[in-house]
């Protein structure tokens, strides 16, 4: 079990957040590409939600055609390098891995995914081709992941393209919100400012679409519209005390973390919540920042919890205790946070039941909330008719994600409710080859 200094610079900061997945070198890469079986009818591609020919590019990988693999990435997905990178490709394409059925270690895709797509991004090797231009504009709410390869592949249509972007920086959580041990924000960067010098796209920062006026103007001045627009913040747990000093949502202390590296203070006791991969992060974030105590507690039990395995075994790895079958109901303190009341739960007749006759304090100085994104419905309410479902996202048809307003499309986190960014990537250019067959009808 790791244990971590506070860091107070950046090199300590760097040396504490050690990214999970490091670069092959050319050797490496050589080796684990000739193991590969080249399957026929290969598992993997089906479990890779953007169906990457990955017999192919590793194949092409072996071959010394390293410009050919990445060419046969982007093809499928346009953050192919993100998604080598951060994708849990353990319960996707490498947990398809035909080895795995041979208690042999499958191929590492995910890192031979990153080695070829790396490579060319930092030779600056132009692969791609805008359309023809074709007469037509399309505006994109969101720089995220979604919004980012809907833009591409609307260029390699012809079309021109503005995204309009809240932040100053684009590619939303993958920026914003991934633990900085999976990616750092320069390599997430480099990959877009690479995919922008080839094909163009223009993303307006600082950008946020907050009005019906300008809903309207866009309507007026482009011929279709893409939202991209993820979720928003941290939800709320409506808990007395939960206005205290201390408490803070995870996405919003991702958000610092990624921005602010050594300069976020961690205090020496903090209390997770939640049982998702984002409660994972934070948890492990926090060990690695210092903590001298994290505990992640989970109302449910561990057999029940969203996380991926990996992440949990990573989070304990890092240090972080774990509480399992117990609700918080107040957070307490006079002023700031001094600790967290919970409850034991317990399932009766398939319901969680609350037992506030056994409750107890865990002393802490800082609460991150990791219980979900609040949604976006204050914004969906600036467009007429559009259909929102009663999870309050995005209802879109399944093959071309075109909403109930004929000229939007959608997806990414507004349309699955938060997934991978690898979903994202897909539903994007699924959204572009959907607005293509729609104005080419009209």
């Amino acid at each position: 079990m790791a244990e971590y200094n506070r860091p107070t610079s950046e090199k300590e900061f760097q040396k504490n957040f050690k990214q999970k997945k490091s670069l092959m070198n050319p050797t490496e890469a050589y080796f684990e590409s000739s193991r590969c079986l080249f399957c026929y009818d290969a598992p993997c591609i089906e479990a890779c939600p953007t169906h990457i020919d990955i017999p192919l590019f590793i194949k092409q990988i072996q071959t010394q055609n390293t410009e050919g693999a990445a060419k046969t990435i982007f093809d499928s997905n346009w953050l192919g390098n993100a998604c080598g990178v951060v994708c849990p490709t353990g319960v996707l394409c490498e947990g398809a891995c035909v080895f795995n059925h041979r208690e042999v270690p499958p191929i590492q895709i995910g890192r031979l995914q990153n080695y070829a797509t790396k490579k060319i991004i930092d030779e600056g090797k132009n692969i791609f081709k805008v359309g023809e231009n074709n007469g037509k504009k399309i505006a994109i709410i969101g720089a995220g992941p979604a919004g980012i390869a809907c833009a591409c592949e609307l260029r390699t249509l012809g079309y021109e393209v503005d995204i309009f972007e809240a932040k100053d920086k684009p590619s939303g959580l993958t920026v914003y919100g991934i633990a900085p041990y999976k990616i750092s924000n320069e390599e997430v960067l480099k990959e877009v400012a690479y995919l922008q010098n080839q094909l163009g796209f223009n993303i307006k920062y600082n950008c946020a679409i907050t009005s019906k006026d300008q809903i309207n103007k866009l309507e007026n001045d482009y011929d279709a519209i893409f939202l991209g627009v993820g979720l928003g913040n941290t939800a709320n747990l409506e808990l007395d005390g939960e206005d205290k000093n201390g408490v803070i949502g995870a996405v919003e202390f991702i958000e610092d973390l990624r921005m602010n590296h050594h300069k976020v203070k961690v205090p020496n006791k903090v209390v997770v919540i939640g049982g998702g991969n984002t409660a994972m992060d934070v948890a492990s974030e926090s060990a690695r920042m210092g903590a001298r105590k994290t505990v992640l507690a989970y109302r449910r039990s561990k057999k029940e919890m969203g996380a991926y395995d990996f992440e949990y075994d990573l989070a304990i790895s890092a240090g972080v205790d774990s509480l399992f079958n117990v609700a918080p109901i107040e957070i307490v303190g006079k002023g700031k946070v001094e600790g967290v009341k919970f409850a034991k739960t317990e399932m009766i007749d398939g319901k969680l039941q609350i037992k506030k006759n056994n409750v107890f304090i865990v002393r802490c100085d800082m609460v991150i909330k990791a219980t979900g994104q609040a949604k976006q419905g204050a914004f969906y309410q600036l467009i007429d008719d559009i259909e929102i479902d009663t999870k309050t996202k995005i209802v879109v048809n399944p093959e071309t994600y075109q909403t109930s307003k004929p000229m939007y499309f959608a997806g990414g986190d507004a349309v699955n409710g938060g997934a991978e960014v690898v979903n994202a990537a897909y539903e994007g250019k699924v959204a572009a080859q959907g607005i293509e067959q729609w104005l080419n009808k009209n």
